[in-house]
């Protein structure tokens, strides 16, 4: 009985992924590809593989057992292969990472031009997530997040500012109306423009001055998933609607132009800046190293 080594790469992935969709994404096949593959691979051997549902896809015991004694050997294989690669001048292959929306909006681009053109081989993919996740399971090399948000099994390497703030605005029409908040808890009288993560958690604006924690939870007539929506809260605080607390570095165009107004600038929260993380189990891939390599090579640069 001959078994193509593709089908079981398919089975592998489907299998660690827990979805033939999912599986598509971190790699160069279709779903519709993959399922065929992994029929296929059912067929020849003889036994169900994987149990599908609507929602998710679960490896049988069989197929676990199956998972199990040949995951380790791709592992090893593309090891090895990446090997390789790291003797070529100039890395070859694809990088994955998952970051969140003010990652890719304000530390990525001060990075990311450069590295491709120091390195045009490589493919660079970027995710955006707003959730802690396992980089490895969602198909990507690397993430970028926080340090409070890190586990201790992962490597990580500063990446962007090392020190951050939430700032507060609004336009300086809606100020002129409401009048300008002297208190954190002024803003609990205030229209205010908040951010819901997709978990459901919506945070509360923190603010602190002179070792002063202040944690407020106001009310608004808006609220945006954190990340993909910004946008939307900046824009309603543009045209006057109410105040938005976001990074700094996000509003900082709209303070340069006018459109927004510094809100309790003393009471500025900072924090320190984001990581660049990858777990530490396993050989790192050529074009993850060389973008560890560059990140580091890069001046740290803070937030204004």
């Amino acid at each position: 009985m001959k078994i193509e080594t593709s089908d079981l790469e398919a089975f592998v992935a489907v299998a660690r992924a827990g979805g033939f969709r999912e599986a598509a994404r971190s790699s160069d096949a279709s779903a519709s590809s993959l399922s065929e593959a992994v029929r296929r691979l059912e067929t020849k051997l003889g036994v169900r593989l994987l149990n599908r549902t609507t929602r998710s896809v679960i490896a049988t015991e069989a197929g676990q057992g199956l998972l199990e004694r040949v995951g380790p050997a791709f592992d090893e294989m593309e090891a090895a292969l990446d090997v390789v690669n790291g003797y070529r001048d100039r890395p070859v292959g694809s990088l994955r990472l998952n970051v969140p929306a003010s990652a890719a909006r304000l530390v990525l681009p001060h990075i990311v031009p450069e590295f491709l053109k120091a390195y045009p081989d490589v493919r660079l993919e970027v995710m955006t997530d707003e959730n802690f996740v396992d980089v490895l399971k969602a198909g990507c090399d690397a993430g970028i997040r926080y340090e409070e948000r890190l586990e201790q099994d992962m490597i990580a390497v500063p990446i962007g500012p090392r020190v951050q703030c939430f700032a507060a605005a609004a336009s300086p029409t809606y100020l002129d109306r409401h009048g300008r908040p002297e208190h954190p808890r002024d803003l609990l009288r205030h229209t205010c423009l908040r951010h819901r993560f997709s978990s459901g958690r919506m945070p509360p604006w923190e603010f602190e001055k002179d070792g002063e924690l202040v944690v407020v939870d106001p009310t608004g007539p808006l609220i945006v998933q954190a990340g993909g929506a910004s946008d939307l809260a900046i824009d309603a605080a543009v045209s006057g609607l109410g105040v938005v607390a976001l990074f700094e570095e996000w509003l900082r165009p709209h303070f340069d132009s006018g459109a927004l107004e510094p809100v309790l600038e003393p009471w500025w929260l900072r924090f320190s800046g984001p990581f660049l993380y990858y777990p530490g189990r396993r050989l790192v891939p050529a074009p993850l190293r060389a973008f560890i390599d560059f990140v580091k090579a890069q001046p740290i640069f803070s937030a204004r």
